[in-house]
């Protein structure tokens, strides 16, 4: 059974699901679809041409779906669609997509925002990830899934996150971050891979080691990038998180990569 309060505002247009409860004070605009289950617990804003999948639950304060924080925006139909059974907490933003991006930002799935985190527009978001308390997307960042962005740290536009990463927290990222590693500090440095990640994950011991060899020769001093990613897929083709680094290192990217200090790829 849906549940919307006496005192929310829901336009007519909007789609609502079954069993959704839509709390004190929220406004709910006429673009906008929630699925079954949802919930905004109350004071929440969602608008625009926005969809929020099952049993996603939003914390009071949250703005949902308002339109882009981008100049060059001006008025065009954009989206944003975010995925089921997330936890979107106190003061979050999330921005739909401009001309430049796509027209659409997306959220995937069992993800958690932390107090004030921002998905500005363009943004694509995997399964799992935690954006920590104030964590900052800008524009046309895409984070892969299983990755942690620390409180307070803050992605340059056009960044890739890849999957399994870690940023600590308070850093300010403006390169790539390869799968399975971790950085840290202002502006951040590759600090090794995320080794606590992927134990809690339970990536076996093998698959562990074989990434830490591959990260010591990626890294290593001698030699191109170019050609230490041809070693490494020589050596390591069989093994799939190795190449997976690989290929997210060839893959085209308006940022270079975030590199060791020569000192950590020892």
């Amino acid at each position: 059974m849906t549940d919307i309060h006496a005192t929310a505002i829901v336009a007519d247009a909007a789609e609502i699901g079954e069993n959704v409860s839509i709390g004190p004070y929220c406004i709910v605009g006429g673009d906008v679809k929630l699925a079954d289950g949802v919930e905004l617990l109350s004071h929440v804003v969602v608008d625009g041409d926005t969809s929020i999948g099952a049993n996603t639950r939003i914390f009071p304060f949250a703005s949902i779906g308002l339109q882009p924080q981008d100049l060059k925006y001006d008025g065009e139909a954009s989206r944003l669609e975010i995925g089921c059974n997330n936890v979107i907490r106190e003061h979050v933003t999330m921005n739909p997509g401009t001309d430049g991006g796509g027209l659409l930002t997306t959220v995937g799935n069992n993800c958690l925002f932390m107090v004030g985190a921002h998905v500005a527009h363009d943004c694509h978001v995997g399964d799992h990830v935690i954006l920590v308390n104030n964590a900052t997307l800008g524009g046309h960042v895409n984070i892969d899934e299983w990755a942690i962005i620390g409180g307070l740290s803050a992605i340059h536009q056009f960044v890739r996150i890849g999957r399994h990463a870690m940023i600590g927290g308070m850093s300010g990222i403006e390169n790539d971050v390869i799968p399975y590693g971790s950085v840290i500090g202002n502006r951040a440095r590759l600090q090794g891979l995320n080794v606590v990640g992927l134990k809690r994950r339970n990536f076996d011991r093998e698959t562990i080691h074989a990434l830490r060899n591959a990260y010591r020769l990626m890294f290593a001093p001698e030699g191109t990038m170019a050609e230490r990613m041809d070693d490494v897929a020589e050596m390591m083709s069989e093994i799939e998180p190795v190449m997976e680094i690989v290929d997210f290192i060839r893959a085209e990217s308006s940022r270079s990569i975030c590199q060791p200090n020569l000192e950590d790829a020892a």
